[in-house]
């Protein structure tokens, strides 16, 4: 019998159409292996299992009846809990929403659903997507699959070891300064984040509204290229303002040869301090596996990519405090009790409702746009932004791709990282991708010889050229044996088909 960490989405999807196995015959087995695997992983915060065996049913329900299946059908999916969806709560893992019941779906989530997806349940992650280790949820942290004494990243932490687990075969998360790339990277799975504007985020709590992205999780290059088809295939969303067209197939040209094809290297990223040599070393390796294909490698230059963090680091939390002030004890969320007055009931409603980091974050976006610091600040900030995204202009006409670490070093232990501006500099070389609002994906590429941990590749590119990001992670997943890798302690253990 196969396990269901054993199949990939498109396997999954075709076995359910042929009949080999049913969509509830899958569901069950991904709810098996839930059970089975998460008192050590603790990669979500609610499973659906009723939500799961009704859309199981249907899918079956359609294929008995003759009806098209969509090309997810049956394939267990789990979405980080800042995206709303029917019948479970979104609670962003934060105790402002512990009990706040999704009133409706985020479009992100129905796509994948109407392309025959199971919803398995809600993933854990940061406070409102603020961290990069999952250590600042407010219910319980989510431990990496491959050593559980170490983080799996964050913000979404719970999305990235929930598949790396085998707990389920796809996952969404949200990327608002390297929340996907960077967990995917030390979980050692495939993690997409599209270019600004490709993924609707109607629905999706905001954290910084002209950064955040959605994106896709898998164990294969396949898979996630499926999973951007379904998010992608049915248009521009009219619910969100910044949606876009993108008529693209994402699995079209994936087995594409890159022969001629031009990856740049920026030198200087190579060198950065924090930069690990075991990490340094795999990216090395990822670049000489594409020359061997007929890639071209050649340098280029991002010469104000050293101010991205300075300039993330204002405009990510003054968009954060403006999106986080509706949270204020009255409409919803946690609201404080016994007290005398409107406000005193809305400032010890935030200061009750909110963790440490949340809290953090929002004062210094206060700080940035009071009078007086704005000009200071603010403004350069986003004169900054716009020099990032013309250093990236450039260097795209010279390549079709930039090659680079996703994170400067593996999976790091719990309270290693205790200093905050420590742990921001995890995201050192996945930031500058938001700002400019292209697309960037991190591939596997096996464990570390000294660390014995997933260590990976980032590729990125042009604004709206994610299909060819993909090809030549596809091309870099053909040279390393990682590719549908499932962390040893828990591959088997439970999901039986």
């Amino acid at each position: 019998m196969a396990n269901l960490d054993t199949l990939s989405a498109a396997q999954l999807a075709a076995g359910v159409a042929a009949g080999d196995f049913s969509a509830t015959d899958v569901a069950r087995a991904s709810l098996e292996a839930i059970d089975a695997r998460e008192p050590e992983v603790q990669a979500f915060l609610e499973v659906s299992a009723d939500l799961a065996l009704a859309a199981a049913a249907k899918t079956d329900a359609a294929r008995a009846a003759g009806q098209p299946l969509g090309p997810l059908a049956g394939v267990p999916v789990a979405f980080k809990d800042n995206m709303h969806l029917v019948g479970t709560r979104t609670t962003c893992a934060s105790e402002m929403l512990e009990s706040y019941q999704s009133t409706f779906t985020a479009t992100c989530v129905q796509r994948m659903l109407d392309a025959g997806a199971t919803p398995m349940g809600k993933a854990n992650m940061d406070e409102f997507a603020f961290g990069s280790s999952t250590e600042s949820s407010a219910f319980h942290r989510t431990n990496n699959p491959w050593d559980t004494t170490r983080v799996p990243g964050g913000s979404s932490g719970g999305s990235a070891a929930a598949v790396a687990a085998g707990e389920v075969t796809l996952s969404l998360g949200s990327d608002t300064g390297g929340s996907i790339r960077q967990p995917a990277s030390l979980c050692g799975v495939v993690g997409m984040k599209p270019t600004y504007g490709a993924v609707s985020r109607y629905g999706v709590v905001a954290f910084g509204s002209s950064l955040d992205q959605v994106g896709p999780f898998g164990r294969r290059v396949e898979d996630v290229a499926l999973a951007m088809n379904a998010l992608v295939g049915a248009g521009r969303d009219p619910y969100d303002s910044t949606s876009q067209d993108c008529p693209v197939d994402f699995l079209e040209h994936l087995e594409d040869p890159i022969e001629g094809r031009v990856v740049g290297v920026v030198p200087a990223l190579m060198e950065a301090a924090g930069l690990t040599d075991e990490v340094k070393f795999a990216v090395e390796s990822a670049a000489r596996a594409l020359a061997d294909q007929g890639a071209k490698i050649v340098e280029v230059e991002l010469p104000n990519l050293a101010s991205a963090i300075a300039a993330y680091y204002v405009i990510a939390p003054c968009e954060a405090f403006s999106n986080l002030a509706r949270f204020d004890g009255v409409r919803y969320g946690y609201q404080e009790q016994g007290c005398a007055s409107l406000a005193e009931q809305t400032s010890l409603s935030r200061a009750h409702g909110f963790g440490e980091e949340a809290k953090r974050r929002q004062m210094l976006g206060a700080y940035l746009l009071s009078s007086g610091t704005y000009d200071k600040y603010y403004y350069p900030a986003q004169q900054v932004r716009t020099l990032i995204t013309q250093d990236y202009a450039r260097a795209y006409e010279s390549c079709d791709v930039i090659l680079m670490p996703a994170s400067p070093r593996t999976a790091f232990k719990f309270g290693e990282m205790s200093d905050p501006t420590q742990m921001y500099a995890s995201d050192m070389f996945t930031i500058s991708n938001n700002i400019a609002g292209n697309g960037g994906v991190s591939v596997p590429l096996g464990l570390g010889e000294k660390s014995a941990l997933p260590v990976s590749a980032q590729l990125q590119g042009p604004a709206f050229k994610d299909r060819s990001l993909l090809t030549f992670a596809r091309a870099i997943e053909r040279s390393f044996d990682a590719a549908g890798a499932v962390a040893p302690a828990f591959a088997g253990k439970g999901g039986e088909l």
